[in-house]
């Protein structure tokens, strides 16, 4: 099929590389000329595992083209996937200018029947505010469709091509088959596409994101618990984890939830039962607890340097906001880095993706690291941010002979504290003893 997806940001261009992938003509149409030349040219401007590959084996074969003409790619396509940011507003909601612009335009170039696609997470009734702008715009027949995407960064190509289920919402029959269809080769092994109305899958996004958010929360209030009252959090987890019921996933206690999506799509389902007169209560906890457990971790370091860090000099390892992406968005390493740098200490860190990000947030307001023991060199303490598989098992006896200090603040859990202890590090953790 001739596919056109707007906007190459993880969304869309991880969608636009794995349809490609599957033999679809693909276009994939952007509004930054030097995104889109540099995308010609190869150069991925995210940090993705597997799509650098993807997008260069089709963009060879000629699957997979990119442009800034948006007129020439609504016309050569049958199915227009709109992929682009839906940023938080102030209040929470979520921003839909980009996603109503392009509706406009789709109408506005469209010349026979389209299919258009909502891919962007968006709150319920956004695709019928899409449909009532596009047909301001034009008088071909289209459809609308709601088919939100569920991939994990640092994942995501193996997401996308093996997804757990497929999420379409239609009100039109021939349309959801249509996408059934296009998905076909990546369901072939059984996972379910899942055929729903419009607002019920434009739902389910934020269901699915928002449920998560609170198991990691409530795993953080237990960890706190914990520490209170002399338990162990990592075997709590390993006890809810055998449990049938509850599994493993996203019970690790550590410093809360960031990225670009989890922290968005809480606040704006909070949003979303606002406008329509119902308090979400428990996502208001999530929401309180994630933002808390910085300052908790913080606060740590705080108490152990008797409150004052005045010249003290911390390594941070790890800036993205969790491993195998260079995504910095609400990353907890920035709360972290801003803390500790207000109250007058000196941060060196390392990151193995993010650090030409950090340096947009932070500019020379901190130091930066070729490795991760090169922040460590005259260190009071190091603060452990993001687990990176990189810093699971380091040279111990290197960390301490670097260090004034041979002390470790680990916000991830990633070392044993015994261990720890044995090895001469003052070592703090999170909900252990």
């Amino acid at each position: 099929m001739n596919v056109c997806v707007i906007g190459t940001g993880y969304v869309g261009l991880v969608a636009g590389a794995c349809l490609a992938e599957s033999g679809n003509d693909v276009v994939c149409v952007d509004i930054d000329e030097a995104k889109i030349e540099k995308l010609r040219q190869g150069v991925i401007p995210i940090y993705e595992p597997g799509l650098p590959e993807l997008v260069e084996r089709n963009s060879r074969d000629e699957r997979l083209t990119f442009t800034t003409d948006m007129e020439a790619a609504v016309k050569k396509s049958f199915i227009l996937f709109i992929a682009v940011g839906t940023p938080t507003t102030p209040s929470g909601a979520a921003d839909l200018t980009y996603v109503f612009s392009v509706a406009k335009d789709i109408g506005r170039y469209m010349d026979r029947y389209k299919l258009i696609v909502t891919k962007s997470t968006v709150p319920v009734g956004t695709a019928e505010r899409v449909r009532d702008l596009i047909a301001l715009e034009t008088k071909q027949p289209f459809d609308v469709v709601s088919n939100p995407e569920f991939l994990k960064q640092g994942a995501a190509v193996e997401d996308f091509m093996k997804p757990d289920r497929v999420v379409v919402g239609a009100d039109d029959v021939r349309a959801g088959e249509i996408l059934r269809e296009l998905y076909g080769p990546f369901v072939r092994t059984g996972s379910p596409v899942l055929m729903m109305d419009i607002r019920t899958a434009e739902m389910v996004k934020y269901a699915a994101n928002a449920f998560l958010a609170s198991r990691i929360s409530f795993m953080n209030e237990l960890a706190n618990l914990a520490e209170e009252v002399g338990a162990d959090i990592e075997m709590i987890r390993k006890g809810l984890a055998s449990d049938g019921r509850i599994g493993p996933a996203f019970l690790f206690a550590g410093l809360g939830f960031g990225g670009s999506c989890f922290p968005k799509d809480t606040r704006a389902l909070i949003q979303t039962g606002s406008e329509n007169n119902y308090r979400m209560r428990i996502l208001e906890a999530v929401e309180t607890v994630n933002l808390d457990q910085v300052d908790r971790f913080v606060g740590k370091i705080r108490r152990h340097f008797g409150k004052d860090l005045k010249g003290k000099r911390i390594a941070v390892w790890g800036l993205s906001f969790k491993p195998r992406t260079n995504d910095m968005r609400d990353a907890p390493a920035i709360r972290v880095i801003e803390t500790l740098l207000a109250e007058g200490a000196s941060v060196a860190a390392y990151d193995p993706e993010a650090m030409e990000d950090a340096r947009t947030i932070f500019g020379d307001r901190i130091q930066y690291a070729s490795n991760n023991y090169g922040c460590l060199e005259g260190a009071n303490a190091l603060a452990v941010v993001t687990e990176w598989q990189v810093f699971r098992n380091p040279n111990f006896e290197r960390m301490k002979s670097s260090m004034q200090q041979p002390i470790v603040f680990d916000g991830r859990n990633i070392f044993d504290p015994a261990h720890m202890r044995q090895l001469g590090f003052t070592y703090y953790s999170i909900g252990r003893k």
